[in-house]
């Protein structure tokens, strides 16, 4: 039986392969299956070919052939399948509330889930999601304050200028936009109370990216 990324990639394979005739590029196959880098994708397909899933056509760039299709879906594909349809008829899923995260001065990291909340489905409909409960003011520039619900797409890569979720040294985590520079990474707030944190990226780990904000009115 395939691993879960190895179907998701086969199948977004042949999808756009029968949509387009074409097969899709290395960044449109990594957005698919979630994963960050072009080696990834080649150890997938490498294993797709090594088990006649996939052919790769010589003399064509990027050319790539569908041989046959699994007859079997690996169990949490299904379970996920599963869970989207359910959320589809109800309107809303439960993705894990992991409790607080700074947007001020790093607090420890969540690591255990708390709680499950119920959010609109079409808020993550792709991907996997969590939630977190923002402690603090250093976001307010942009609208995130005190007390605000964020939803969280998990994610270990970044772009510059997303607001992410930031793990430092492996035990403090807050919530800042990122920036890269060179072998530097600087977390920034948006408050001018607030000062900007350079730190060796090998300090820094992404946990996911911004998505949505929930916010309660008493």
């Amino acid at each position: 039986m395939l691993t879960p990324k190895q179907y998701k990639l086969l199948m977004f394979i042949n999808k756009t392969l029968k949509e387009t005739g074409c097969c899709p590029s290395f960044d449109e196959m990594k957005d698919a299956v979630n994963l960050k880098s072009k080696s990834g994708i080649h150890a997938l397909i490498e294993a797709l070919v090594e088990r006649n899933f996939l052919r790769k056509l010589p003399h064509k760039a990027r050319a790539l052939e569908v041989v046959r299709l699994p007859k079997l879906k690996p169990s949490s594909i299904i379970e996920e399948e599963k869970k989207k349809e359910e959320a589809l008829h109800s309107g809303m899923v439960e993705i894990p509330l992991y409790g607080k995260i700074a947007a001020g001065p790093p607090i420890e990291a969540i690591a255990d889930q708390s709680e499950q909340l119920s959010v609109p489905y079409d808020l993550v409909a792709s991907g996997q999601y969590y939630a977190l409960k923002i402690e603090g003011d250093s976001m307010v520039g942009i609208g995130i304050m005190d007390g605000d619900t964020v939803i969280i797409k998990k994610s270990d890569f970044a772009n510059n200028g997303d607001i992410v979720v930031a793990l430092v040294d492996d035990c403090e985590a807050t919530l800042k936009q990122i920036k890269k520079e060179g072998s530097e990474v600087l977390l920034i707030p948006k408050n001018d109370a607030y000062e900007v944190r350079r730190l060796d990226a090998k300090r820094v780990k992404v946990q996911g990216i911004l998505s949505s904000l929930i916010r309660t009115y008493h």
